[in-house]
């Protein structure tokens, strides 16, 4: 059966997520699954992975941000946690308008800002609000752990594709800061990750299902539509993935394999 992932809520405003202990495992380990695993180990494949909380640590440094915006606002009428759904659904409004990325972002702490005060809005009040954002743009990259070596160890023997989504400058800028960008054939920052993305993205890279990975945190972007689109996944959960990525994890189709993992490092033995 499909594992909740989409119900899991902070139980207070700083603690976010915090990571389930399943009962059983997304696949069970029969031996197919072993044979499986013997191939792949042996055979070239086309990892596609994640960036944002698959390589580095990103979220994390929004809900910072949103902390202390819903601080700033200190609403009279509402709690942090109201603040904050009215928050994500200015962000759910905003993406679909405006994409993904910082500008967005910012975009949306001005609209809920502007939304929810019964203050005056004056210049000096949208020069803070920006300036939560900013305090994201100008954070140093910080690598999950072992990611630099895994990956360096991956590149050795398979094709490794990054495959990220939001806007084209800023995802470039980070995989460039983090100095992993030497381990990748090629890089994909697509405006929205579904179903169809994969499948054009798979056939412009001459991807066979049966061995291509999608490898990332987020069920909604980088397992459930790689699935969908006839790709392999590996579930690699993050305590601070963000809400809007949640969904409930699809089985894979029949002949396809999922696999979750609790680190990055993991993949070394899989592959």
């Amino acid at each position: 059966m499909p594992y909740l992932y989409a119900n899991r809520r902070p139980k207070r405003l700083n603690t976010w997520l915090p990571r389930t202990t399943y009962n059983q495992p997304v696949t069970a380990p029969d031996q197919t699954a072993q044979s499986s695993e013997t191939t792949r180990r042996h055979a070239r494949q086309t990892l596609l992975i994640d960036a944002d909380d698959t390589l580095w640590e990103n979220n994390i440094y929004f809900e910072r941000a949103i902390t202390s915006f819903i601080s700033y606002l200190d609403h009279r009428i509402h709690t942090a946690e109201e603040v904050r759904e009215h928050l994500n659904r200015v962000e759910h409004d905003t993406v679909k308008s405006h994409g993904y990325g910082l500008q967005s972002f910012r975009r949306s702490l001005v609209t809920c800002f502007e939304q929810l005060t019964d203050a005056p809005i004056t210049d000096e009040k949208h020069r803070r609000i920006e300036s939560f954002a900013q305090s994201i743009a100008d954070q140093e990259i910080e690598l999950l752990p072992n990611v630099d070596t895994t990956l360096a160890n991956l590149a050795t023997r398979h094709r490794l594709i990054l495959v990220t989504k939001g806007d084209q400058d800023e995802q470039i800028d980070k995989l460039h800061r983090s100095g992993l960008a030497p381990h990748f054939s090629a890089v994909e920052v697509l405006p929205e990750k579904h179903r169809e993305a994969y499948l054009s993205l798979a056939t412009n890279h001459g991807c066979d299902g049966c061995n291509t990975w999608m490898i990332g945190n987020s069920p909604r972007s980088d397992i459930n539509p790689a699935l969908s689109a006839g790709l392999n996944a590996i579930f690699i959960p993050h305590d601070f993935t963000w809400v809007l990525e949640h969904e409930i994890v699809n089985q894979p189709p029949a002949g396809r394999h999922l696999l979750e993992l609790a680190t990055f490092a993991d993949l070394a033995s899989h592959f």
